[in-house]
């Protein structure tokens, strides 16, 4: 594939001289983002509290898998990344165009119904956090809802991006919290070769995991955000690279949650009782690092999990409803350019801050979510590599090994959707 791209774009890395190259990596280093973001967003509330609860009630046994959806992460996003920088088209304008509008409202459907779901949860995880420290659910929602809302009416895909990374970034705090909680070894080899599928409410948490880790938004919002930064083909490497680094990061910081509630409420073993809240989890490092470092640290990781997440999910909601009904949907418009675009994203806000603060169940509902994403992913993977075989041109579509090993991975994926979809009826 990085061979087809130097020959249809002269210039690039593989073919330039020296300083070129130079200047080059210094152009695709800057490119990196949309896939950091995104991958900083999937380890989002909802994904957390999954992993918390699947240490809590698995102990280690949860961990081999979050290994195995690095690969299949990675692929879908990677295909996704190459229709946005390839075609110049978001997900569901494609769709829109290649299929037609009823299917593009079938697509922005699972859309809508994954957005939400996720939007309860991150302010739910912000109003836990906000618990942890004495703070009502109507000031810490208020707070974060104001200043999510007001960071995107300001304009400029870029600006988002650096405040949504450096927000996320607050999440690397979940590996300190894992390395205080001194995780047991012995435990932790025996798990990694123990799979209990014959157990339905570890194939239900595992179901979770997997629409925690691959969701309908992500897909959104990554094929959105490359063409809102303004990249095409020639940077697809760069990209690629960029999601890669994701794909690991997000997947290790799911491992640290199980770790530390595996280490500590579950204490490694099978069987621990259920989560009920994110204090319940802070106070879990509680013996290990002290009171005040235990709200820091997990509060600030949660906190940043959820601000990033929020961000991200309330984008790609107003940018996939642009994209199927066709009207402006830019974050480098300004507000009086695309208003109906910034109304959604705000509204999405508005709309998830006010059912939080009327008060929900935060674990059961988080871990349901996970599950219709699981149940979702039929349809979003189903268009995606219909799109990835009919919109691209042949020279960047997958052909050989490489096609066989996406379309058999998302297929085992889709084919577990539709068995979870039939197990919840």
């Amino acid at each position: 594939m990085a061979e087809e791209v130097e020959r249809l774009h002269p210039g690039s890395l593989t073919a330039a001289p020296a300083g070129a190259r130079r200047r080059a990596w210094l152009r695709y280093g800057l490119a990196f983002g949309p896939g950091i973001m995104v991958m900083l967003a999937d380890t989002d509330v909802g994904s957390v509290v999954t992993a918390a609860q699947s240490g809590v009630q698995w102990g280690y046994t949860m961990i081999l898998p979050q290994l195995l959806l690095i690969p299949i992460l990675y692929l879908v996003q990677e295909v996704t990344v190459r229709l946005g920088m390839v075609t110049g088209r978001g997900h569901g304008e494609l769709i829109r165009e290649r299929f037609g509008f009823g299917w593009a409202l079938l697509s922005v459907s699972t859309l809508f119904l994954s957005a939400v779901g996720a939007l309860v949860t991150e302010f739910s995880g912000i109003a836990g956090v906000g618990s942890l420290w004495g703070i009502p659910p109507w000031a810490s929602v208020g707070a974060a809802t104001l200043g999510l809302i007001a960071l995107g009416l300001s304009g400029r895909y870029q600006r988002v991006e650096g405040i949504g990374i450096a927000l996320g970034s607050l999440e690397l705090l979940f590996l300190a919290a894992a390395w205080q909680a001194r995780p047991d070894g012995a435990r932790l080899l025996h798990g990694l070769t123990t799979l209990p599928l014959g157990q339905p409410g570890y194939v239900w948490l595992l179901a979770a995991n997997v629409g925690a880790v691959i969701m309908p938004w992500m897909v959104f919002y990554q094929q959105g955000a490359v063409i809102d930064k303004g990249w095409g083909p020639r940077h697809l490497r760069a990209a690629r690279v960029d999601t890669a680094v994701g794909a690991v990061l997000t997947q290790l910081l799911m491992i640290a949650v199980v770790l530390l509630t595996a280490a500590t409420l579950g204490h490694g073993r099978t069987g621990g009782a259920s989560l009920q809240s994110i204090p319940e989890i802070a106070d879990a490092l509680i013996p290990f690092v002290g009171a005040g470092a235990a709200k820091v640290l997990f509060g600030a990781a949660t906190l940043g999990a959820g601000f990033v997440a929020a961000l991200v999910v309330s984008i790609a909601g107003a940018w996939g409803m642009g994209e199927a009904f066709g009207f402006k949907h830019s974050l480098n418009h300004r507000l009086r350019e695309a208003p109906l675009f910034y109304g959604l994203y705000t509204l999405a806000h508005l709309a998830g801050a006010v059912l939080v603060i009327a008060s929900i169940d935060l674990v059961q509902l988080t871990v349901d979510v996970e599950v219709m994403n699981a149940i979702l992913l039929p349809v979003v993977l189903g268009f995606l590599l219909a799109l990835e075989a009919r919109a691209l041109p042949p020279a960047y579509r997958m052909r050989g090994a490489y096609r066989w090993t996406v379309w058999s991975l998302a297929g085992l994926v889709m084919a577990f959707g539709v068995y979870m979809a039939f197990a919840a009826v």
